[in-house]
């Protein structure tokens, strides 16, 4: 049984994650009429090996894969999923992009059960099936579920969640640097070759705000992995994965206040869901680690 203190890490890490990856959604909007999605997408690699392997460097730390199958396998699956999350923030509201993607959570629970053998308690099915019942409400379906923009990200979902389980078992013998050098360093020459091959005309020329978009992207691409990461290291699969539906009402006012994108009132209905949800999960958790918490009486 893990110790309280981690549940406490988990959520600190999640929130870093829940920001970063709302900065990388409206940095990938910003930057999408001057580059191509193959493009950012390497930039992001590239700035990723350069800061992790600095990082590294400096602190002396091993970057060697003990698992490089486990590694290219999941790199492949979470490169074809970024493509097709990018390219859905540049069609649809982000707060859409959010909701279609939060079928994740549910793939992950069944996979994390099925081949990483974690434990489902009854709070734990709770948080997902609220969590998933507030993305119903939010996006009511029917309200864009067949433009084929939304399946591309409903398929990103999916290896969202094949990634997500790959990561969690990757902690277990590699470390968050590690994990973090060879996923930017597998995916950077797969974003290079494929925007050679299928290359984007921009609409706009690169202008200072684009600059400005890449150091974001840059930057935010790589916290939200590293945060991402560090709270499956902390935590059960099952258990930081509901955390990140927060994300929803969060790009969800962030595309109202940048963007213009209406705020339905059924948005915050859903969300409540979302955050009830999440509360009773980790209010259970706490009274699950609470006895092992507390020290034994002489």
């Amino acid at each position: 049984m893990k110790p309280l203190p981690d549940l406490a890490a988990v959520v600190l890490w999640m929130a870093g994650a829940l920001l970063s990856f709302s900065a990388t959604a409206i940095a990938v909007r910003e930057l999408a009429p001057a580059l191509g999605l193959f493009d950012i997408l390497a930039a992001r690699a590239a700035a990723g090996v350069a800061i992790v392997g600095a990082v590294a460097l400096l602190r002396r730390r091993p970057l060697a894969a003990r698992r490089m199958r486990l590694h290219l396998a999941r790199n492949l699956v979470h490169w074809g999923g970024n493509y097709a999350w990018s390219y859905g923030v540049t069609l649809l509201p982000l707060a859409v992009v959010f909701a279609l993607e939060f079928t994740t959570p549910a793939w992950v629970t069944l996979l994390a059960v099925l081949i990483l053998r974690e434990r489902l308690t009854a709070s734990r099915v709770a948080a997902v099936a609220l969590g998933f019942l507030g993305v119903l409400v939010v996006l009511r379906p029917g309200l864009a579920a067949l433009q084929p923009a939304s399946l591309v990200v409903l398929a990103a979902a999916v290896m969202f969640a094949l990634t997500a389980v790959a990561t969690k078992a990757l902690t277990r013998t590699e470390s968050v640097l590690s994990i973090l050098f060879w996923m930017n360093l597998i995916q950077l020459p797969l974003n290079l070759v494929a925007g050679r091959v299928f290359p984007a005309l921009p609409v706009h020329a690169f202008e200072g705000h684009h600059a400005v978009a890449l150091a974001v992207l840059c930057i935010a691409g790589l916290t939200s992995h590293w945060c991402l990461t560090s709270a499956y290291r902390r935590g059960d699969a099952i258990l930081v994965m509901p955390l990140d539906f927060l994300r929803i009402p969060l790009i969800a006012v962030l595309g109202w206040r940048f963007y213009g994108e209406p705020l339905d009132p059924w948005l915050f209905v859903g969300a409540g869901l979302i955050v009830g949800g999440i509360v009773w999960n980790l209010a259970a958790e706490a009274r699950r680690q609470a006895p092992a918490a507390q020290p034994e009486r002489a």
